[in-house]
């Protein structure tokens, strides 16, 4: 119901699977998307290129560096087609792999993270996707964690918890699409005004 023509798909790790690659590039889309050890084999993989590179093998580089007050970020993207003639994956043209190191009051914290994309751009430009991924990724995960309490919840049993994420993103959905900006203030008023609420998918009070 949505085309992908000309659009570059960006997911974390859940949505690493060959059917929805497949998907997206019959489409006429790209995708870069995030490797975890959920696909076992193919994290190993990728991690083995960067960790223990083939002799001479020369990986594409780009850096980027922000200063937002006292906090520094640097950001450095290796990327290689060297698994091209290995990989059974659609529309795969190379690997990633994106370092986040931050220095914040004195203090260093180091994220990585490996990338399996079928775009063919230069590493500057796929930085560009990858930080633009980043930034949405944490803003959403920023207020599912501290606004909505995902972390603190208490349910944790079968299912529940993809049920209950399933709704906190429902929720986050229906304030953007109202064009909310600060949701703590919008839970605390649709909490009290069951009306308002109930109008947000598009329902009336008996």
């Amino acid at each position: 119901m949505i085309s992908l023509e000309n659009k570059v798909i960006t997911g974390d790790a859940l949505y690493c699977q060959r059917n929805l690659c497949q998907q997206i590039t019959q489409g006429g889309g790209d995708y870069l998307i995030t490797v975890k050890p959920n696909q076992q084999n193919l994290y190993e993989d990728i991690a083995l290129v960067f960790d223990d590179p083939p002799p001479g093998e020369v990986f594409g580089y780009a850096e980027q560096y922000n200063q937002h007050g006292d906090r520094i970020e640097q950001r450095q993207l290796w990327a290689t087609t060297v698994l091209n003639e290995y990989m059974n994956w659609p529309g795969f043209k190379q690997v990633c792999k994106l370092e986040r190191q931050v220095l914040r009051k004195g203090e260093v914290s180091t994220e990585a993270r490996y990338f399996i994309t079928s775009l063919a751009l230069k590493p500057k430009a796929l930085l560009e996707i990858a930080r633009g991924h980043w930034g949405i990724e944490n803003r959403l995960h920023w207020v599912r964690d501290v606004t909505m309490g995902e972390d603190g919840s208490q349910v944790r049993t079968g299912s529940a918890p993809q049920v209950m994420a399933a709704l906190r993103n429902v929720v986050l959905g229906l304030l953007r699409q109202k064009g909310v900006s600060n949701v703590a203030a919008a839970i605390r008023h649709y909490s009290w005004d069951v009306a308002d609420a109930l109008s947000l998918i598009g329902l009336r009070p008996p």
